[in-house]
């Protein structure tokens, strides 16, 4: 098996989730005490927030790509970014290193894709709705993409950096998030992508009546299967 590196750090709660998945898949494909080989280079997430709130992209980019390059001399084969906001910076990375690097929105398609949905709803950071990294993706899948109404964007963003990326699990938060969901699939939604790393941690398929797309574990899911492959 292949060694999967990861950009950590964006947040720790969600790079434990990479790493608690991709070790469990170790353990099912390999059986006995078998875990993934795994290289973590973990950033500082109040670096990172902070410069994505001064829409500082140029320096994001920056440590991205040095992130990828340390991982890649550290001896990783694949390498993730462990947040979907962070994908902004994905062909910066890519440029840096030689190694494949996996985008957790084309990963996240295939899945949508095998489901046969033509829309789905995206919650995530306001980066992640608001820019069109992810809905590109998607649309070059021929999938729709719905984003919740301002108000409600606004919601879910905060929900994320003030509780989630600090492991607070809130049941109001919850409802929150499942109230905004309601509305998305009233509206035509067919499928709820959880574009943000940690919503997982809140919100699960036995949630939600509509398909539910959790990209920490889809991510972790396709390089698992390429360390496997190459």
């Amino acid at each position: 098996m292949k060694t999967i590196g990861l950009i950590g750090g964006i947040t720790p709660e969600s790079t434990i989730m990479y790493y608690r998945v991709l070790n469990d898949l170790a353990k099912d494909h390999f059986g006995g005490n078998h875990s993934c080989k795994v290289i973590i280079f973990s950033v500082d997430f109040g670096e990172i927030s902070k410069l994505q709130s001064e829409n500082n992209w140029d320096r994001l980019h920056q440590i991205m790509s040095d992130a990828g390059k340390r991982l890649k001399n550290a001896g990783a084969e694949i390498i993730l970014i462990c947040a979907n906001t962070m994908h902004l910076s994905i062909e910066a990375v890519r440029k840096t290193v030689s190694v494949p690097v996996i985008h957790i929105a084309e990963a996240t398609a295939e899945k949508i894709i095998n489901k046969q949905l033509k829309t789905v709803a995206l919650l995530g950071t306001k980066y992640t709705m608001e820019k069109d990294f992810f809905i590109n993706v998607l649309n070059s899948f021929g999938i729709k993409t719905m984003v919740p109404e301002l108000d409600d964007r606004n919601k879910i963003h905060e929900i994320i950096y003030s509780e989630l990326s600090k492991g607070i699990l809130n049941n109001t938060s919850k409802q929150v998030y499942l109230q905004i969901i309601e509305k998305l699939i009233e509206d035509g939604a067919e499928g709820i992508i959880l574009g943000c790393t940690e919503i997982p941690l809140l919100i699960k398929q036995a949630d939600v009546l509509k398909p539910v797309f959790d990209t920490t574990t889809i991510h972790a899911s396709k390089a698992f299967k390429l360390a496997l492959s190459i």
